[in-house]
């Protein structure tokens, strides 16, 4: 069992960037995050494989960033321009997941507790 801690949740301000943050308690081979916000489905919002190229969700692409630091088992979501409509509770995620699985919650085996990520107007 990977351990997968987030941090640098927050209220935020319409249009703002806020950046957050997830450490795993071991090395992963992918690097994700999800979202869900009330009353809606969990959602995917980027990935990010060892080596491999970025995964974003069409809502978020261009405005966000997801990068890893390896060394330090760490993954960023840096999000830029942010919406009343990005609010939600934001899962870290770590597993192995193929190319086509990468957007499916049920490709990632281990998830965070949630940070909550409150856009304000």
């Amino acid at each position: 069992q990977v351990d997968l801690v987030e941090s640098g949740g927050g209220t935020v301000q319409a249009g703002t960037s806020l950046k957050i943050s997830c450490v795993a308690s071991e090395a992963t081979y992918g690097m994700g995050w999800f979202r869900q916000a009330p009353g809606k489905e969990r959602e995917f919002v980027a990935g990010l494989r060892r080596g491999g190229p970025e995964f974003y969700a069409d809502s978020v692409k261009g405005r966000f960033t997801i990068s890893r630091d390896n060394a330090k088992r760490t993954s960023y979501l840096q999000m830029n321009s942010l919406k009343n409509e990005d609010t939600a509770v934001y899962y870290c995620v770590a597993g192995q997941p193929i190319t086509s699985a990468v957007r499916n919650p049920h490709a990632w085996a281990h998830w965070g507790q949630g940070t909550q990520i409150t856009v304000s107007s």
